[in-house]
């Protein structure tokens, strides 16, 4: 009989998986994040940072409340709405003006966008994607939310992040992977794929994130930042891509203590935000800097 995705992960979380199963099926909550690329104004809503210090600039979308971002006197949207984990991760790229960035796995651009206001003034970012549908979905985002003068140094490509270790080594200052996975909520969202799922899934795309996050390693300079991120809650998609580079990549790679922001959990080598604790999420990532 094939295993069920509820017994799968009832072994690795034990008793606390009811309450983090339940907590998948019910929405997370979503901030409205500042569009600091215009002239935007503050929306009339609660500041996240009263309650979690790392989201500077985030405003909490009150629970089922329709949430519409508006245009600025530049023609821009003054907000962007997303899991505030994910503003977390971004920010721990730790962007500074003037640096190449890659975002290798970039739609639908949340976390692209948080990335080229780091660089107001000087420097690029390659927001890659390798779905051609993904893909227009983020070049509407960037038009949507970044002004022309700074689209200029924004190039949206179409390759399979691979492709810039090989090609593009040690070319970038910072590099954002964040890698297709299991995305556990989407697939107790949708009937066909918990049809489809099996543990064979998770073991998978470890090995194609392995892949992805050793060319983000030779893509980046010595002394750069790569940040590794899922939303999957899989250990095997997480902390298990890590020890993996870590072990075999040794001397080239260091790993980057992150702080849990008292909402998130510190697993081996990195951070996890699991909605049953913390109500967004689930988002794992690590960060590791190239020696």
């Amino acid at each position: 009989m094939k295993e069920t995705f509820y017994q799968h992960f009832e072994k690795i979380y034990g008793t606390r998986w009811g309450d983090l199963f339940d907590a998948l099926k019910t929405s997370e909550r979503q901030v409205a994040r500042l569009n600091r690329l215009s002239s935007a104004e503050p929306p009339l809503l609660e500041d996240a940072t009263k309650s979690h210090p790392s989201l500077q600039d985030c405003f909490w979308i009150p629970p089922q409340a329709f949430f519409q971002p508006e245009r600025t006197s530049e023609e821009l949207l003054n907000v962007y709405v997303m899991d505030p984990a994910s503003v977390i991760v971004a920010r721990a790229l730790e962007v500074q003006d003037g640096d190449r960035l890659l975002d290798m796995c970039a739609a639908p651009g949340g976390k692209s966008l948080i990335l080229i206001e780091g660089i107001p003034t000087s420097g690029e970012i390659f927001a890659n994607d390798l779905s051609p549908e993904r893909r227009e979905r983020l070049k509407k985002v960037i038009q949507q939310y970044v002004p022309r003068t700074i689209r200029d140094r924004v190039w949206v490509t179409g390759k399979d992040g691979v492709q810039f270790g090989l090609k593009e080594p040690d070319s970038f200052d910072r590099v954002l992977l964040d890698a297709p996975c299991s995305g556990e909520r989407h697939v107790l969202e949708n009937k066909k794929a918990m049809e489809e799922w099996s543990p064979r899934r998770g073991e998978n795309l470890a090995t194609r994130q392995y892949s992805l996050l050793s060319a983000a390693l030779l893509a980046v300079k010595s002394g750069g930042r790569i940040v590794y991120s899922t939303c999957s809650i899989n250990p095997d998609e997480n902390d298990g891509v890590i020890h993996k580079l870590l072990k075999k990549k040794k001397d080239q790679v260091k790993l980057i203590p992150q702080e849990t922001y008292q909402v998130g959990e510190k697993t081996e080598y990195g951070v996890a935000f699991l909605p049953d604790r913390c109500g967004f999420g689930p988002l794992y990532y690590a960060v590791i800097e190239k020696v």
